[in-house]
This record gives C-alpha cells, sequence and structure tokens, in this order.
C-alpha cells in the first residue's frame, strides 16, 4: 500500500472536507484526520495518473490552484505519512516527537526527542511507562498492525464558503476567489462522475448570481467564464467579504472519446457552450430556437423554443414554401407572372386570425438599366381582390 497525506497549517475551520472532497478524484479512499490533515491511500492510482511523481505533482499543483498551503508526504501506512507530513518530510526516524500530537513530557523529560529515539526504547518498558496505547500506535506507523480507517465519501451537493482576505468592491474582483471553489467542485464532481447544469455564486447575504449550462458539465474553466461573463455586467452595492458557491443535482457524466470520423457529440458541446454565453451577455428571453409548429398559415408555422425541448415530429406542408419569409407587401397587378398554383390556405378561424389566401409561385421583375429582366421566384397570394408578396425562394 501507498499513502498521501496532506497536513494543512493554515487551513479554515470546516474546510477540511470540501479539500476531501476534491482529493477523491485522485482516489476513492480518502481518510480524514481533523482538524487540519488528511490522508489517501493512492497505490492503485499510480498507474492512471502515471506513476508516484506524476501524481504528486497533480496534487502540487492542483492544491496551488486551490490557494491552499499544505505539506505533502508518502509512505507505506497512514499513520507514517502524517507524521511525515506534520515534519515536512524527510525520514521517519528523524522526525521531532510533536508529529505524533501525543501528550510527551515525559518522553522529553528523559531526554527523547525524534521518534527514531522513541523506536529504540524497549516496547515492554515504554508500555509500562506510557502506556500500550503509545506502543500501537509506534506499529501502526511501522506497518506492523493494521490500521482502521473511515473513508470519507463525497457528498452528493457542494457548499463552500470563502473568506476573502479584504474586501472587494468591483465585481469582477470575485472571479479570483471564485475560481478556488469552482476548482473543489470540480475535483468533487470528476470523484462522483457527474456534472451540473447550474451553480450559484452568493455574495455574502445579498446577492446572490444563478449561472445555468445548457449541457452537463464539470469543467472549472467553462464555469468561470460564464461567470466572467455575469460579474462583467454587474456592479456590486457595497463591498464583499465572503463568497459561497453551492451547486446540486449531480447528472452521471462519463469521459468522451474522438471518433475517428469526426465527434458529433464534441460539436453538439460546442453550441451548447456558445448558447450559454449568449445568455449569460443577452439573458435568458434573449436567446432562443425556433421549431416548426403544425399550422398552415406561414406566420404561425414555427414556434419559441428552450434548448433541449426541439419536438421531433415534423410539419410537412403540402406545398412548397420559401426559405424568406416576408411581412406581407402588396403588389401591382402586371408586375409578376404566375407560375403554379394556387394553393387555399383557410384557415385560423378558432383564433381570431382568419386567413383565406390562394397561394401561387410567382416570377418577380425589376427594372434596371438593362430593361425588365426576372430576379426571383417570389410567393404571393390573393385575399380580397388584393395581390400580395410573402416569400422569396432561394
Amino acid at each position: 500500500m501507498l499513502w498521501v497525506a496532506l497536513h494543512l497549517p493554515g487551513l479554515a475551520p470546516g474546510a477540511l472536507e470540501p479539500i476531501a472532497a476534491w482529493a477523491c478524484q485522485f482516489t476513492p479512499r480518502v481518510s480524514l484526520e481533523p482538524p487540519r490533515a488528511l490522508a489517501a491511500e493512492v497505490q492503485a492510482s499510480l498507474r492512471l495518473f502515471g506513476g508516484r511523481e506524476t501524481l504528486l505533482a497533480r496534487w502540487r499543483d492542483g492544491l496551488d490552484s486551490l490557494g491552499v498551503r499544505a505539506s505533502l508526504a508518502l509512505a507505506p501506512t497512514a499513520r507514517a505519512a502524517l507524521w511525515l507530513a506534520r515534519g515536512g518530510g524527510g525520514e521517519l526516524g528523524k522526525l521531532p516527537l510533536e508529529v505524533m500530537d501525543w501528550d510527551l513530557e515525559f518522553l522529553k523529560s528523559i531526554g527523547i526527542s525524534t521518534v527514531g529515539e522513541l523506536l529504540a526504547l524497549p516496547r515492554e518498558g515504554l508500555a509500562q511507562r506510557c502506556g500500550q496505547d503509545l506502543v500501537d500506535e509506534l506499529d501502526r506507523a511501522l506497518g506492523i498492525l493494521p490500521e482502521a480507517r473511515r473513508f470519507f465519501m463525497p457528498p452528493t451537493r457542494f457548499d463552500a464558503r470563502l473568506e476573502l482576505p479584504a474586501p472587494v468592491a468591483h465585481a469582477e474582483g470575485l472571479l479570483f476567489a471564485a475560481r478556488r471553489l469552482l476548482l473543489q467542485l470540480e475535483g468533487l464532481l470528476a470523484a462522483r462522475h457527474a456534472g451540473i447544469r447550474s451553480f450559484s455564486l452568493q455574495l455574502e447575504n445579498f446577492i446572490e448570481l444563478k449561472i445555468g449550462l445548457a449541457s452537463p458539465s464539470r469543467d472549472a474553466k467553462r464555469m468561470e467564464l460564464l461567470l466572467r461573463e455575469k460579474l462583467a455586467s454587474m456592479a456590486l452595492e457595497r463591498p464583499v467579504e465572503e463568497v459561497r458557491l453551492q451547486a446540486d443535482g449531480f447528472e452521471p457524466l462519463g469521459s468522451r472519446t474522438a471518433g475517428m470520423f469526426g465527434d458529433a457529440a464534441a460539436q453538439d458541446e460546442d453550441w451548447a457552450r456558445l448558447l450559454e454565453r449568449l445568455r449569460q451577455r443577452l439573458g435568458h428571453e434573449g436567446v432562443c430556437g425556433l421549431a416548426p409548429y403544425p399550422d398552415h398559415r406561414p406566420e404561425h408555422a414555427w414556434q419559441r423554443v428552450e434548448s433541449g425541448e426541439w419536438d421531433p415530429r415534423e410539419f410537412q406542408p403540402p406545398g412548397p414554401r420559401p426559405l424568406w419569409l416576408l411581412e406581407p407587401r402588396k403588389l401591382e397587378q402586371g408586375s409578376f407572372g404566375l407560375l403554379a398554383g394556387p394553393e387555399r390556405i383557410e384557415c385560423g378561424w378558432w383564433d381570431g386570425d382568419d386567413a383565406k389566401r390562394d397561394y401561387f409561385i410567382a416570377e418577380l421583375a425589376a427594372r434596371d438599366l438593362a430593361g425588365l429582366h426576372p430576379i426571383a421566384l417570389g410567393w404571393v397570394y390573393r385575399e380580397g381582390g388584393e395581390w400580395y408578396l410573402h416569400g422569396l425562394f432561394a
């Protein structure tokens, strides 16, 4: 077995569990050591992350991104790794007794100052003087006795706070702090193989920003980009001293593999990211989709839909329809030539917009320097003795 331990000397109260949830992306065997340490069994993760040094580098880079000051250590047992992390690394025997977190006043009084010196003492005498529990603790560190540890279970929702080092008066200045919380969220989601569709950032108790995603994701950079768009368009009422990030509604999210002939899923994801960025800038109501609607009247044959609500049923009109639909405009008799038709559309009595029209495909003309020339095929209709242009064919 191989254990990595984190000693977090400057960790704020209540922040150990969010760090443990982030660490679960590297291994599911994470154990808390309150108030400011944790241990994780990583032997089975070495091959996945490319070896011991690469794995440790990933841990260090991640902790730096979180803004967490930590001491890391590796050892065959959890207890030894925790002692080494508290002592700043090195050899187990050279560590000061303080790493053991025991009442060691008697040992210091007889000149014992390091773990190595303690290990050199006779076990029977040590047990009589200091108790069997101390001897067992040494044996657990050496791997002679097994150590039962309770493993941390990543939560099904995320809720973390961060106190800012100084009050922030500009909204965009909050992004740096929010990024650290988003990275914690990304680690938790990776551990649970999940994604989210929304999250919220609460600025103390007076503003709550809700960010929606067009598709499930756990990408912290993607969420940061959306949050940046939101913060850029707002002004703070007063300085902020604490931020809180919340997210729930986790959805299963597996890894993607690229296809040999393109990746349709990745293309859909690109469109989803564009959609969510537009909504952050223009507002949710400012961006929508269009879908066919079963109505013979052209101006009613479409409907506004939200992302993901496309109706797979397609309405097939009885006749050809132009790609470019226009507001009806009156035509002069003789300015066009009928080519096909008529198609009678008579409906709408049920909603007060009654239509009684005869549609034709017509050849339109325009006058230029060379004379009279056909320029387009139009969709025209006759209603009440008047002719109208309603669309142009490509």
